[in-house]
């Protein structure tokens, strides 16, 4: 017999009889990786089979083999396969399909995710015999990395959240004279919208309201930074123009152009008297029993000139009368007819909310907000801070 023979016959001994077979051997190999069937995935192989892996390079040996399937079940307890196509030549087998796993112990040397992967695979096989003589295995490697990358981000984000969360105000204050809410709903994972509770050293109760342009990580890390600047000026106790005044000196000092906010600042005094300061916000609605009032007095959005000087106006809230802040997410909310929320419809919902208590109101604005947008995502911030004199 010379060589040629010989060559043919071991093709032949290796020879696939048909695509049923072949589909057969594919579905075999899933269901064994898919258990996690180390013995039976051992038992496929050929004694001297070869495996070529971009994770374990060359490894021979069925035994060797075996041990690198023992590794990934071991560092992905949930790893899955999907095989999705298969094509035959001979003793050659081709399976295109997608591995699944959970990055519960890092991949690559970077930390885990938690998160779930799925990526494309190439795997050719050689069979000799009915074994797998040689198992190479080509994955998209970019694409993992792309994923994990992401799930990273995803989970600082979160993380993010979790941390703007708790930095944000608590969203109940009561006192002897008022009581107060703020409520904020995120467009992304985390905001540029801010408000905040304060209690004063001098036994008045503060309220701001503020809105970072932008989205994202920037405008959130801009609008922790102000809600920190005004709780330090409530501290210091000065007036809403004053306290303005001093967050925008430090903002246009830092020179964060093109970052800028505008804000509302409030300060309901024991005697009900309620002083304000507009720094480009939209104007707050004051309800009472003689109707709408509007703050718009103040000055321009902070960060924009260091010489800024911001005045306010002064309000008499009796018993019963609501000081409503709240961003442009609510006025501009859209619903699946490009129509916006708008003022009108937002004081109408105030008027038919206004005897009910500033936990009541905030929560039937948005209520309202969401009920208009339907399944519209929001395109910004939502938030909206209530005080209520009692």
């Amino acid at each position: 017999m010379n060589a040629q023979q010989a060559g043919t016959e071991q093709a032949e001994a290796g020879r696939l009889a048909d695509r049923e077979e072949a589909v057969a051997f594919a579905h075999w190999l899933e269901r064994a990786v898919n258990a996690h069937d180390v013995a039976g995935l051992e038992a496929g192989y050929a004694d001297d089979a070869v495996l070529i892996s971009p994770v374990f390079r060359e490894t021979v040996g069925r035994a060797a083999i075996a041990k690198s399937w023992e590794a990934i079940f071991q560092l992905f307890p949930d790893w899955q396969v999907k095989i999705l196509e298969v094509l035959v030549d001979a003793n050659r087998l081709a399976f295109v399909g997608t591995c699944m796993a959970t990055d519960l112990n890092g991949w690559f040397g970077l930390p885990p995710t938690g998160e779930r992967i799925s990526y494309r695979a190439v795997i050719l096989l050689t069979l000799h015999n009915g074994k797998i003589a040689r198992d190479q295995r080509m994955y998209d490697l970019t694409g993992v990395l792309d994923q994990l990358e992401k799930a990273r981000l995803d989970q600082e984000l979160k993380t993010a959240a979790q941390v703007q969360s708790a930095l944000l105000s608590h969203r109940v204050r009561r006192g002897q004279n008022y009581e107060a809410v703020g409520d904020s709903i995120a467009c992304r994972t985390i905001g540029g919208d801010f408000f905040e509770l304060l209690e004063l050293p001098s036994g008045d109760f503060g309220m701001v309201l503020g809105d970072v342009a932008g989205k994202g990580p920037p405008a959130a890390l801009l609008a922790s930074m102000l809600q920190g600047m005004f709780t330090m000026e409530a501290r210091i106790g000065g007036s809403p123009a004053q306290a303005i005044t001093n967050v925008n000196s430090a903002l246009a000092a830092k020179d964060l152009s093109p970052r800028f906010a505008t804000v509302l600042y409030g300060i309901l005094r024991r005697d009900g008297a309620f002083v304000c300061s507009n720094a480009g916000h939209n104007a707050p609605i004051i309800l009472g029993e003689s109707g709408i009032q509007r703050c718009h007095d103040g000055g321009t959005i902070l960060g924009a000139f260091r010489e800024s000087s911001y005045r306010e106006q002064k309000f008499r809230l009796n018993g019963g009368d609501t000081v409503i802040m709240f961003s442009d997410g609510v006025t501009e909310a859209r619903n699946p007819a490009g129509e916006e929320f708008g003022e009108e419809r937002l004081i109408s919902c105030i008027t038919v909310l206004r005897s009910g208590s500033a936990l009541e109101i905030a929560k039937g604005i948005l209520d309202s907000v969401r009920g208009f947008s339907g399944d519209v995502a929001p395109a910004d911030d939502i938030t909206v801070a209530v005080l209520r004199r009692i």
